[in-house]
């Protein structure tokens, strides 16, 4: 295929498509919302979203969705239970198991990038039931962790002196409303949100890294080096429950890492949600699945490998912030551990990037939860109005009832309070949320790898065909299961019974079943099979955007514009 070779000094404008005309983009965009929405009359009536995802934004958004709060602050809880070597191996297993899922999900989602995705992959491959159950569990989870991240961000705003005299609703009203901001305008504006904030979390972890391994060495203002000599005192792994001992105890510490790190990695699936906004998704897409695997290595399996040389896992300061339940930077072992090399200035930065990194993931969510009502609302399981597009694309009446659910988190207000019990409550609802997503997006892959087969589609011929399949579906898909199924086991250790403790791992099994179920048993769709699996609705329009979109790459050419074209 032809390809003009245009040069450009602009490092954003290399290696991506020119902008379409503003016609171009709307004839786009109709005729791929006719395709899809099942006629012409519907995309005039509805409209459809818009590609104003950029390459930098949709690399981005899979870089903010690899680094979380996790990172900074939920490792912490992990990593005294269970001790340096466990959290690291921990961390490694699940980053192998979310990265065989991505490949799974960027076949998917390069074959047919849809708003939304995830559901319309499970409607169409496997069962309509199973798009229900996945699109509404995802909507409500989306929905009530935007709720948990505001939440977040408000409570980490109380670290500095002189924000702790207002009234933490002044703070949730802001965050809430800038997010609403970010989202109900233009796709592009919530992408160049996310670039920004992906940005400061990638220049702070880098930076920590670099820190650890130099305060590691020795070089800290106590000239101390520090070595593996916590890996000897208290003890590379550490067992859990208390009350279990030996070899036992130290693989239950090291499972419930797993557990752990797989509610850290939450959000990685969010790249394939904005699929059906991004420009050229053939390219982008694949682009920033490859790149999940480095992520995952140089993030997390060198984040806790750098936490585990800087802090004591029995760690007094560490152990006594969680004990009052701080949210902020006191709870992060990284502001602990560097405190403990003598460098004082660190906290409030770490405490900034951590209210970036909510406020984030409040953006993001709100983002996602809309698309999967979206997405929804596409496959005639949520009323069909929540299709409607503002004319740039956005669906605002999506948008709007995600968002509303964001006032639940005034419930937080009073910690004491019964409201904040009920949102307690609410939150637990969410806890293996990601899990059951992932398992059904592995289910719905299996189901696409038999489609190809059936209808005689070479994988060869695909833009972006994963590796080792389908064994690596099957591997991530048992990996999750096996973590959904012992998520609480903790509970069942003699002595160590909590009913709460037991609903908040286990209450989102029934609820899912029973969105699975219900649908079934009221609209009885059949198990669909490889033959009939619906793999073309949708893609000629959006194989023609790609041939535009082919035609017009400007490929990088000067030594700033190849650097830029693999960063973004």
């Amino acid at each position: 295929m032809a390809e003009k070779h245009l040069h450009s000094s602009d490092p954003e404008l290399a290696g991506v498509p020119s902008r379409h005309s503003s016609s171009e983009r709307k004839n786009g965009a109709y005729t791929e919302g006719a395709a899809v929405l099942g006629g012409e009359d519907e995309a005039a009536r509805y409209g459809y979203v818009s590609r104003g995802l950029k390459s930098r934004h949709i690399q981005f958004i899979a870089l903010g969705g690899t680094i979380g709060t996790g990172l900074f602050l939920g490792i912490g809880n992990a990593f005294t239970h269970a001790g340096p070597l466990s959290i690291l191996l921990g961390y490694t297993f699940t980053g192998l198991a979310v990265f065989g899922m991505m490949q799974c999900l960027g076949e998917m989602a390069t074959w047919l990038p849809l708003p939304g995705a995830i559901p319309q992959f499970c409607a169409r491959y496997v069962d309509d039931a199973l798009g229900f159950a996945v699109g509404w569990n995802n909507w409500y989870s989306a929905s009530i962790t935007l709720c948990a991240e505001i939440s977040a961000a408000s409570l980490v705003i109380g670290f500095w002196e002189g924000a702790q005299s207002v009234n933490i609703a002044v703070w949730i009203s802001i965050i809430w409303v800038v997010i609403i901001f970010l989202n109900i305008f233009a796709v592009s504006l919530y992408g160049e949100a996310e670039f920004w904030f992906a940005s400061m979390k990638l220049i702070t972890i880098v930076g920590l890294l670099i820190m650890a391994f130099i305060v590691d060495l020795g070089g800290n203002p106590r000239h101390e080096r520090l070595g593996f000599r916590y890996w000897k005192n208290p003890g590379a792994m550490k067992e859990y429950p208390p009350q279990v001992h030996g070899d036992l105890g130290r693989f239950l510490g090291l499972f419930s890492t797993l557990v752990n790190a797989a509610f850290s990695y939450g959000g990685v699936e969010m790249v394939a949600v904005a699929a059906g906004e991004a420009e050229n998704p053939r390219r982008n897409i694949p682009k920033a699945v490859r790149r999940v695997f480095w992520r995952i290595l140089f993030f997390y399996v060198l984040g806790s490998l750098a936490i585990g040389v800087l802090v004591s896992s029995d760690d007094k300061g560490l152990l006594d912030a969680q004990a009052e339940g701080r949210s902020d930077a006191a709870a992060s072992p990284w502001v602990i551990g560097i405190k403990n090399a003598g460098i004082s200035v660190l906290p409030s930065i770490i405490n900034a990037v951590i209210l970036t990194s909510a406020t984030s993931s409040g953006n993001a969510f709100l983002y996602t939860g809309s698309r999967y009502l979206y997405a929804l609302a596409q496959n005639r399981q949520a009323p069909r109005i929540f299709l409607t597009c503002s004319k740039n694309g956005v669906p605002y009446y999506a948008v709007a009832a995600t968002a509303i659910i964001g006032g639940l988190t005034y419930l937080s207000v009073d910690p004491n309070g019964g409201a904040a019990k009920a949102f307690s409550w609410f939150q637990n609802l969410t806890t293996i949320a990601s899990l059951f997503t992932w398992c059904s997006i592995c289910v719905a892959y299996l189901r696409f790898y038999k489609a190809l087969k059936a209808q005689g589609i070479d994988r060869n011929t695909l833009v972006f065909k994963s590796k080792f399949q389908p064994f690596t579906a099957w591997f991530a898909l048992i990996y999750f299961a096996i973590i959904i199924i012992f998520s609480g086991f903790a509970v069942f250790i003699k002595g160590n019974w909590d009913v709460s403790d037991f609903i908040a791992a286990y209450i989102g099994i029934p609820i899912f079943f029973l969105l699975y179920g219900g649908w079934k048993i009221v609209k009885r769709p059949k198990i669909i099979k490889p033959l009939e699996a619906d793999l073309t609705t949708g893609k000629a329009a959006l194989d023609a955007e790609d041939e535009h979109w082919q035609r017009e790459y400007r490929p990088p050419v000067t030594i700033v514009e190849k650097i830029w074209d693999w960063l973004a």
